[in-house]
């Protein structure tokens, strides 16, 4: 019901929301879209790195684009782009606080953006987590496929891709302002500046009025009228003057 006339029930939804923010139906969580862009990487990686394990292994790379581009299986035991090799079992860790993080995370993702953004996250760190899991040496230990190689570039594979790409995604969203619940912090400030100014009282407001001045009376006002019962005042032109009232009168000589 509507409490009062002419508000609307959205305009209830979101009492204490200020200017610029949306006051209807909270925004749908994107979970989806994220889980779908991490299946998408996730399968892209796992199904690449068993076509290079079976067809690149133990063989010549095979050159593309005239040499630009080389397609060769490597091991890697450190992380994205061959950094820190021989930390295999450190990187295993960070990459499934990473995970946790990025589910962690989910629960408040209604940024459409973002989504995407942390789907290829979570998509090239799970990749990248089930060849050190899984693979050759030891489990924790495992080392990942690499196969694309660019001149005067490390080799990698299509998980380091989804997380660079997802990184740099990230660098660009948080710095347009949009947040992972979908709003943007120009649009916070502003509403809340809108509040804090309606919550106060505009200077001056409980001010007592400036006293008339006298001066400003006009000079022509009429003369009060006389109470009732009262004679009226002599007027100033009919009335004797003062000295004359004084002054005896001449006697005249005989």
């Amino acid at each position: 019901m509507q409490t009062t006339r002419g508000t609307s029930l959205s305009d209830q939804t979101n009492p204490d929301g200020g200017a610029g923010e949306s006051t209807g139906s909270p925004r749908p969580r994107r979970v989806g879209v994220l889980i779908a862009v991490a299946l998408a990487a996730l399968a892209a990686d796992i199904v690449s790195k068993t076509i290079v394990v079976a067809t690149l292994q133990d063989r010549a790379p095979v050159r593309l684009l005239g040499g630009l581009l080389k397609l060769r299986e490597t091991r890697n035991s450190g992380a994205a782009f061959s950094i820190g090799t021989g930390y295999t079992i450190v990187f295993t860790v960070i990459a499934c606080g990473v995970v946790v993080a990025i589910l962690r995370t989910a629960r408040n993702l209604r940024s459409l953006p973002w989504a995407v953004c942390l789907g290829l996250l979570l998509g090239g760190a799970i990749g990248n987590l089930l060849d050190r899991l899984f693979r050759a040496p030891a489990p924790l230990k495992g080392h990942v496929v690499d196969w694309i190689e660019f001149p005067h570039y490390p080799v990698f594979n299509l998980a380091d891709s989804a997380i660079v790409c997802g990184g740099i995604l990230a660098v660009v969203l948080a710095a347009r302002g949009l947040q992972i619940d979908g709003t943007r912090l120009a649009d916070n400030d502003a509403g809340r500046d809108a509040g804090r100014d309606a919550d106060e009282e505009p200077d001056g407001a409980s001010a007592e009025p400036p006293a008339p001045d006298e001066r400003s009376a006009p000079k022509d006002a009429a003369p009060a009228e006389p109470r009732r019962g009262e004679p009226p005042a002599p007027d100033a032109a009919d009335s004797p003057a003062a000295g004359d009232a004084d002054v005896p009168a001449r006697e005249e000589k005989p």
